[in-house]
């Protein structure tokens, strides 16, 4: 009877290792906070794609849109850890969100497994061509010459947009409006019209206009010039270092996914980023490609939640 109770033991220890070493075995379901066509979306299918071929399983994506991503995130943290959910992970739902809203219905250091940063895209900073100022230092001096009368749009409340506005007026003792809009494409349609006279947005959605002198960059973020715009300098360049921080797109899991499956999910996206295709493709949304460990990524996440908890309680942004 102990020989048949050991043996039983002994399996049960033995059949989670046998599951984790055939994982995957079925179709894996990605979740992406955001709706189809935005830049987490075609991210986040390009990389789905990529997992298909190195993991040999379907990778299928399903978009949970709502409340800033915090409605797909809470939908990752609350799946089963078995490693068959996983989901796209940003900037705005890992750091600005939790940095910005009141409360969340989880904690992203806490009821998130990361499993690796896919890519950083440049954050820019954008003015109307009418704007009397053709650098950064002549449009701090312009602004500083008229408190309160220039605007920035952003896509929304405690969106990359408002916190890079608030912490551009922390770091140059400036003081513009913000005003913000229900999305990226309504805030940029103004910025171009004139309505507003700067916008903070993420390279990708920005450039063409940038390009075709519909708006002027004065900056960017990064470790060097983005080869499309070489004239615009990097936030870093200009002393603005506080604003020189990217947007990122990782892949996360629940928590509690056992390591290792977020171990192999973590092998299989770094060999998904080493295709040159796929850097052909991620390069042509602007996204520089990291493809980090699961503990880089998660201090990662740490550091910029740090970031934007402090921009926010300077800016005094709390949201419900």
């Amino acid at each position: 009877m102990n020989v048949a109770v050991a043996l039983a033991a002994l399996l049960s220890l033995c059949a989670p290792t046998r599951a984790q070493d055939a994982y995957p075995s079925k179709t894996i379901t990605m979740i992406v906070p955001f709706p189809a066509g935005g830049s987490t979306d075609v991210i986040g299918r390009l990389v789905a794609d990529g997992l298909r071929t190195v993991l040999g399983q379907s990778v299928v994506v399903d978009n949970r849109a709502g409340a800033g991503g915090s409605l797909g995130t809470a939908a990752i943290a609350k799946a089963l850890p078995d490693g068959y959910t996983i989901g796209m992970g940003t900037a705005s739902t890992l750091a600005i969100n939790p940095a910005t809203y009141k409360s969340l219905p989880f904690d992203v250091l806490q009821d998130l497994a990361p499993i690796g940063n896919i890519a950083a895209v440049p954050n820019i900073m954008s003015v109307h061509p009418g704007v009397k100022a053709a650098t950064m230092a002549e449009f701090i001096t312009l602004a500083k010459s008229q408190p309160g009368q220039l605007s920035y749009a952003s896509p929304g409340y405690g969106s990359v947009g408002h916190l890079l506005g608030e912490q551009f007026k922390l770091a140059t003792g400036t003081n513009i409006l913000h005003v913000p809009y229900r999305g990226t494409g309504p805030a940029l349609n103004d910025a171009i019209g004139g309505q507003v006279q700067v916008i903070y947005d993420n390279l990708p959605t920005s450039l063409e206009l940038v390009k075709s002198d519909k708006l002027r960059g004065l900056a960017l973020s990064g470790d060097k010039r983005v080869t499309a715009l070489l004239d615009v300098p990097t936030f870093g360049e200009l002393g603005l270092d506080d604003l020189n921080w990217m947007a990122f797109f990782g892949l996360i899991a629940p928590k509690d996914t056992p390591a290792p499956i977020v171990r192999r999910l973590n092998e299989a996206l770094v060999r998904v980023l080493a295709m040159p295709e796929m850097r052909e493709k991620l390069g042509a949304q602007q996204a520089i490609v990291v493809g980090n460990s699961p503990e880089a990524f998660k201090a990662e996440i740490a550091r910029e939640l740090a970031r934007f908890k402090r921009a926010a309680t300077a800016a005094g942004i709390e949201l419900n």
